[in-house]
């Protein structure tokens, strides 16, 4: 199969849709959505969020160096559309979204109730590339609801439903069903060949 030359797009897809809270000095809480994330470092855990610096969250996130990562089921995707949509700045997105603030065990930044699965990060870096600032935070908490576990007392991806955000066609997706666990292939490409 021939390959053409595409106009130059960095968009890997797919890629998380994640709704990042933190609150600032005045206790004035907010919800970003977030698909510029991911993973630096399993021990100790490390993530990392990229946000504009025009968005209300990022002062906010820079000056307390916390926030929370909440991952919303498919359930949440219209408010978590809206979520990205809407400035915190104007609006306050609990209250309009409906929302519901938990307080988190190692962190100032509320947890959001209706997701299924919570990380309480402390910001460890921040690096500027193009027009984001890369937020790189260590993972100090992570709560899960009960009935998202499954074997082993891990989230059970299936029970979550997570949302994935497909980049290059600006579409939410829904992850449908697995292909195969790590390392399934162990073995088999080189008796194959």
């Amino acid at each position: 199969m021939a390959k053409v030359t595409v106009r130059l797009n960095p968009a890997m897809t797919p890629i998380p849709t994640l709704l990042v809270t933190c609150i600032d000095a005045a206790r004035k809480a907010n919800i970003i959505t977030i698909s510029y994330a991911g993973i630096i470092n399993t021990l100790p855990p490390i993530v990392n969020i990229a946000i504009k610096p025009s968005r209300y969250s990022h002062g906010v996130i820079r000056e307390t160096r916390e926030f929370a990562i909440n991952i919303p089921g498919v359930d949440l995707l219209e408010i978590s559309d809206w979520c990205g949509v809407v400035s915190g700045r104007e609006v306050d997105k609990f209250a309009e979204s409906g929302l519901t603030a938990l307080p988190a065990t190692r962190i100032r930044s509320p947890l959001i109730e209706e997701c299924p699965v919570n990380f309480e990060c402390q910001v460890i870096d921040i690096q500027t590339y193009g027009g984001y600032d890369l937020f790189v935070a260590e993972i100090v908490a992570c709560h899960a609801d009960e009935e998202m576990l499954g074997d082993g007392k891990k989230v059970d991806i299936g029970r979550l439903q997570p949302i994935a955000f497909c980049y290059n066609a600006m579409e939410y997706w829904s992850l449908a069903e697995p292909l195969g666990r790590y390392g399934y292939t162990k073995g088999k490409l080189s008796q194959a060949r």
